[in-house]
C-alpha cells in the first residue's frame, strides 16, 4: 500500500497534471512550504531546494518533458557566461546567435513540426514523416523503446521558459544584466514553480536580484499574498470552469445547434473566461510567490477597460506585450523605420498564409498590397515613416498569433488585433466631420451588400458599422450644435464598450481552434467561426430570447457579476485588497475558509487545465 501511494505521488500521470486549483497542489505547496522555512535565510540551499522542488513540479505536469527544461537551463547558463568572457562584439554576438538558434529552434519544432512537413508536402510534394527526435535520443539511452516516436506532443510552458531564456541572453549580450554565475541559483530563476508553466514572463533584472536576499514577509504582504491566492481561485473555478463546462464549450462544440442569441452569449462569456482562466493563474503564482517571499510582475491590469486596442495589448498578458514589443517589434525598427527583418516577415508571414489558406488567391492579395505599401513609400516619403511603423505593428501581432499556434484562425485572430490597432491609429487624428463621413461610407457599403449579397457577416458588419455611426452621428451633433463642456467619463465608457465588443469577436477565432490538434486546426476552427457567424448573423426569433435567457440565467448573471467587478476603480479594488490584508488572523482565516467552502462549490466534475497551459 506505501509503495503504491509512493508511486502515485512521484509518477506522471498525463490526465492529472499537478494544477493550482487542486487539493494535492496545496499540500505540495504546504510541505515545500514548511521544508523552505527551515533554511529561508540561507539562500543558496534554499535556492536549491526551490530549483529541485520546481524540477519536480514540472515533472508532475509534462513528465519526460523535463529533460527539455534541464537542457534549456544548462544551455542557456552557459551562454551567458561564455557570453560574458567574449571581450569582442563578434564573439558576443556568435553567443547570441548559437542561443537564439537552438532555444528558438527547439520551440519551433515542437510547435510547428507538422506545419513544416505539411508546408514541404504541399510545395514539393514531398511527404517526410514527422518523428519525435527528442524521444529517439530517450530510447537510444535508454537501451529500449521507452518512449513514442512517432508523435510530438508539446511540453506544457515551453514557449514561457524559452521565451524568458531568450531574455536572458539578450540582455546579458545588450549589457543590461550580469549573467548569473551559479547554476542552481539560475536553476531556480528559470524553473521557479509558480510561474513556470503559464508566465509572467520574467526578466533577469527584475527577479535575479531576489534570489539573493533574505526572506522576508510583512503581515500585511502575508494578506495581499492570500487575497491574491483566493481571487484567482473565485476567478478560474467560478468565472472559468464552470462558464466553459456548462456553455460556453457546449455551443463552440457545435454552434448549429444552438440559436443566434445562445452564440452572442458564449461568445462574450469565452471572453470573461479565456481572462478569468489566464489572470486567475497569475493571481494565483503571484500570492504562491509572494508568501514564500519573491514578487513576480503584474500581468493583467483590467484588459477590458481598454479604451482601445493598442491600450488592450498593454494591459493583456503584460509579460509577453513587453516581450514582443523589446524583443521583435523595437528590433523590426518600432515607430522609427522598416528594416530588414520587417520585409523578412511579411514574406514569411505572406508564404505561410498562403500554405494555410490552400489558395493562390490569397498569395495574389497578398503581393497585391506589398506592392501597393511600396509604391506608396516611394510616392509619399512623408507617410513612410507612419506606414513602416504600422507594418511593424502589424507584423508583431501577425507573429504573436502565429506565436499561439500554427493555423490560420490564429492568423486572421492576429490580424484583425493589428488592423484594429491601426485603424484607430487613423481615427483618432481626424477630426469629428471626417470621423463621421468615414462611418457613413463603411454602414452605407454594408447596408448595400446585404442587399445584392445577403449573407450573415454582412449583417453583422451593418450592426456593428451601424452602432458605431450612432455613437459618431451623436458625438458630431454635440459639437455641431455648440455644447462645450467635454464629457470624458461618457466618451470614455463609449470607447470601453467598443474596445470589448471588437476583442470579442477576435476571440471567435482564437477559441475556434484551441484545444485541437494541429492536423485538424485549420478546417474545424473555419468551420466553427464560420457556424457561429451564420447562427448569429441569421435573422433571430426575438420572441424566443426572454425563455432562452431564462434558461442560462446563471450564466448571463456570472457574467455581468465578473464584468461588473472587472469594471469597478481600481483604487475601490485596492482599498477592499488592503481591507482584507489587515483583518486579524483568526478572522482572515474564518474568511478564507468561507471564501474557498463557497468556490468549490462551483467545481466541474473535472478539473479544467489552464487554457494557456497548450501554448
Amino acid at each position: 500500500m506505501v509503495i503504491e501511494f509512493l508511486k502515485n505521488i512521484f509518477s506522471f500521470d498525463s490526465n492529472s497534471p499537478l494544477l493550482f486549483t487542486q487539493f494535492y497542489f496545496w499540500a505540495f505547496f504546504a510541505i515545500v512550504f514548511s521544508v523552505f522555512s527551515l533554511f529561508k535565510n540561507k539562500v543558496l540551499l534554499r535556492n536549491t531546494f526551490i530549483f529541485f522542488v520546481s524540477i519536480f513540479f514540472y515533472y508532475k505536469t509534462s513528465g519526460w518533458a523535463t529533460l527539455i527544461l534541464v537542457f534549456a537551463t544548462i544551455l542557456n547558463f552557459w551562454l551567458g557566461l561564455a557570453m560574458n568572457k567574449r571581450e569582442s562584439n563578434g564573439g558576443r554576438l556568435v553567443c547570441l546567435l548559437a542561443g537564439l538558434f537552438l532555444n528558438l529552434g527547439i520551440l519551433c519544432y515542437f510547435k510547428y513540426a507538422y506545419f513544416f512537413a505539411d508546408m514541404i508536402l504541399n510545395l514539393f510534394g514531398v511527404q517526410i514523416p514527422v518523428v519525435n527526435v527528442f524521444a529517439e535520443i530517450g530510447n537510444v539511452f535508454a537501451g529500449k523503446d521507452t518512449f513514442t516516436v512517432d508523435k510530438i506532443i508539446l511540453p506544457v510552458g515551453i514557449s514561457f521558459y524559452t521565451f524568458q531564456c531568450v531574455s536572458y541572453i539578450m540582455d546579458i549580450y545588450r549589457k543590461k544584466v550580469a549573467p548569473v554565475e551559479n547554476i542552481l541559483n539560475f536553476g531556480f530563476y528559470i524553473t521557479f514553480f509558480p510561474q513556470l508553466v503559464a508566465g509572467p514572463i520574467i526578466r533577469a533584472a527584475d527577479f535575479v536580484p531576489q534570489i539573493y536576499k533574505k526572506y522576508f514577509l510583512s503581515r500585511r504582504q502575508f494578506g495581499i499574498a492570500v487575497f491574491w491566492i483566493l481571487n484567482g481561485l473565485a476567478k478560474k473555478i467560478i468565472l472559468s470552469d464552470y462558464i466553459a463546462v456548462n456553455f460556453v464549450d457546449r455551443v463552440f462544440e457545435n454552434p448549429l445547434l444552438y440559436t443566434g442569441f445562445e452564440n452572442l452569449v458564449a461568445l462574450f462569456a469565452y471572453s470573461l473566461q479565456v481572462y478569468a482562466d489566464f489572470s486567475g493563474y497569475t493571481d494565483i503564482a503571484i500570492g504562491v510567490a509572494m508568501i514564500m517571499g519573491f514578487h513576480l510582475p503584474k500581468n493583467f491590469n483590467s484588459p477590458y477597460k481598454a479604451t482601445n486596442p493598442g491600450e488592450f495589448w498593454k494591459r493583456w498578458h503584460i509579460s509577453l506585450s513587453k516581450w514582443l514589443q523589446d524583443y521583435l517589434y523595437i528590433p523590426l525598427g518600432g515607430n522609427r523605420t522598416a528594416s530588414v527583418g520587417t520585409y523578412a516577415c511579411i514574406l514569411t508571414i505572406s508564404l505561410i498564409g498562403t500554405i494555410l489558406s490552400g489558395s493562390i488567391w490569397v498569395a495574389i492579395i497578398l503581393v497585391s498590397l506589398a506592392l501597393i505599401v511600396t509604391f506608396y513609400c516611394r510616392k509619399s516619403p512623408e507617410k513612410k515613416k507612419s506606414l513602416t511603423s504600422n507594418m511593424n505593428r502589424m507584423n508583431t501581432m501577425l507573429l504573436g498569433g502565429l506565436w499561439h499556434g500554427p493555423s490560420w484562425n490564429f492568423m486572421i485572430w492576429g490580424g484583425l488585433n493589428g488592423i484594429g490597432m491601426i485603424i484607430y491609429r487613423f481615427w483618432k487624428d481626424w477630426d469629428h466631420p471626417l470621423r463621421l463621413l468615414s462611418i457613413s461610407i463603411v454602414t452605407f457599403g454594408a447596408y448595400k451588400m446585404t442587399e445584392y449579397f445577403p449573407a450573415p457577416i454582412w449583417n453583422i458588419a451593418l450592426v456593428w458599422s451601424g452602432v458605431i455611426w450612432i455613437g459618431t452621428f451623436l458625438r458630431f451633433m454635440y459639437n455641431f450644435i455648440g455644447f462645450k463642456n467635454p464629457l470624458p467619463w461618457l466618451e470614455r465608457a463609449w470607447a470601453v464598450f467598443l474596445t470589448f465588443v471588437f476583442i470579442t469577436w477576435t476571440r471567435l477565432f482564437f477559441r475556434a481552434g484551441s484545444n485541437l490538434d494541429p492536423a485538424e486546426a485549420n478546417e474545424k476552427a473555419w468551420s466553427t467561426a464560420k457556424n457561429m457567424v451564420q447562427q448569429i448573423g441569421s435573422p433571430w426569433n426575438l420572441q424566443q430570447v426572454p425563455e432562452i435567457a431564462s434558461s442560462c440565467a446563471n450564466i448571463l448573471i456570472l457574467f455581468f457579476l465578473g464584468m461588473i467587478i472587472h469594471w469597478l476603480p481600481e483604487n475601490f479594488k485596492r482599498r477592499y485588497r488592503i481591507s482584507f490584508a489587515k483583518l486579524p488572523l483568526p478572522v482572515m482565516a474564518i474568511v478564507a475558509v468561507t471564501i474557498v467552502f463557497v468556490i468549490y462549490q462551483f467545481v466541474t466534475a473535472d478539473l479544467q487545465k489552464f487554457i494557456y497551459f497548450q501554448f
